[in-house]
């Protein structure tokens, strides 16, 4: 009997964007393992998904040049076959179809069912949490909402990602206990909105109950809070991190801008003034809370005062972390049918100040850490550095902890507590206690 040799298929998934679009190719990947499939993230296979991001210019022009990129693969037959998926595939998928045609299939944010068809696959319901990881090992994102009910002018998550849907804690403690069974330590809570979390199921904003319920988790020991919008935060929040030493003293809360005319403009229900406040409560609550913001500078008629106002504010605030954006002028969002006034070059501009500004905030706080012992989780080893962090610090946004390797063998993904012997404007120096 004569048998046919067949190539087999592997399946690279390229992800593109945010930790939401981190998270959500690995419960693809998870998927497709379950149906017996080879797949791999970023590295060679003759079928690619590529999970793309359509947030702003930059990223929507960093997806279209990636699925560029591949078609020539494609076309050179290095790749056999092209799927779209994520944000920009959601949000332009009739552009796309017409501009990049040899793509195999376009697919949304919504479609995973009809994408693991495509590739061969079966959509198992009954997979919670079952995920292929693709961060070091120590950490993971757990993504506990997806999409927004916030009316931001300038944001255009809702058009890609849709109404705001909790998952039932229940759920999210099962996904807890999966990857701590694989030797996952710390937790990234995200969504869009973390603090409207449970009011569309539990009635409630219910973020305080799902971190009593994570804390319990044998084999977890930081979790970490992203992106909680200012508005309606529940404050319960911060009795819990008081109080359970397994919740990072830590907090990322975008606050965008904070001229009132601005912030009315941005649709963001608040002020400068209750902003500060809430602020205030926080540090009054939990003094050893590192915040962490994003701003977004040269919004449609940002003008040099409105500005001048945030930059004052920033020197004022002192955040531990901080990141600057310049604003981008996105289709069919609620700004759109403003006029984007403020010259490229002055975005720029701007931006660069603030993170001046932020830089020497930053070098000023790291200075006061000198000759302080720190619990540090190392993430890698780099050049002649094992790079960690503090419970203080995100993966791949804040600062990090250098230990010289030539003094000191350490395991990634292990926890040491170290002394700080030097600081510079985003990273420490540091050596094994």
């Amino acid at each position: 009997m004569r048998t046919k040799t067949l190539k087999k298929n592997k399946i690279n998934v390229i992800t593109l964007g945010c930790s939401k679009n981190v998270y959500d190719s690995e419960v693809l990947m998870g998927q497709l393992k379950a149906s017996g499939k080879e797949v791999v993230h970023e590295e060679e296979g003759n079928i690619v998904v590529i999970n793309t991001c359509g947030f702003i210019n930059n990223a929507k022009e960093e997806s279209v040049n990636t699925i560029l990129d591949y078609m020539q693969k494609k076309e050179d037959g290095d790749v056999d076959k092209v799927f779209v998926t994520g944000c920009l595939s959601e949000r332009y998928k009739p552009d796309l179809q017409k501009e990049i045609s040899n793509v195999d299939q376009y697919f949304g944010t919504t479609e995973l069912p009809q994408l693991l068809k495509a590739l061969g696959a079966d959509y198992k319901h009954e997979l919670i949490g079952e995920r292929l990881t693709t961060t070091p090992k120590n950490y993971a994102y757990l993504k506990i909402a997806e999409g927004c009910d916030r009316p931001c002018s300038f944001c255009a998550i809702p058009l890609m990602r849709g109404k705001h849907k909790s998952t039932p804690i229940e759920n999210l403690v099962i996904e807890a206990e999966k990857l701590a069974a694989n030797g996952v330590m710390e937790l990234v809570l995200i969504a869009q909105d973390l603090t409207y979390y449970g009011l569309d199921i539990y009635k409630k904003r219910n973020l305080a109950e799902l971190l009593e319920a994570l804390v319990k988790v044998e084999g977890i020991e930081w979790i970490r809070l992203h992106y909680a919008f200012p508005t309606g935060f529940p404050m319960d929040v911060l009795e819990v991190m008081k109080r359970e030493p397994k919740i990072c003293n830590y907090l990322d809360i975008p606050l965008q801008h904070i001229s009132d005319k601005i912030l009315k403009s941005m649709r963001r229900g608040t002020t400068q003034d209750k902003t500060t406040k809430l602020l205030k409560q926080f540090r009054a609550a939990v003094p050893e809370m590192t915040i962490r913001t994003t701003l977004i500078v040269g919004y449609p008629g940002e003008t040099e005062e409105d500005y001048q106002t945030l930059k004052a504010w920033v020197e004022a605030m002192r955040f531990e972390r901080l990141g600057c954006f310049t604003y981008s002028h996105e289709e069919n969002t609620h700004a759109f049918n403003l006029e984007d006034d403020v010259p490229e070059d002055v975005k720029l501009a701007r931006a660069n100040e603030i993170m001046e500004i932020q830089s020497q905030i930053s070098w000023e706080l790291n200075q006061a850490k000198i000759g302080e012992t720190f619990k540090v989780v190392i993430d890698r080893k780099e050049g002649e550095y094992f790079v960690g962090r503090t419970e203080f610090d995100s993966p791949d946004v804040d600062n990090e902890v250098l230990i010289d390797a030539s003094k000191t063998y350490l395991k990634t993904g292990e926890f040491a507590t170290v002394k700080v012997t030097e600081a510079a404007d985003f990273d420490l120096y540091a050596e094994v206690v």
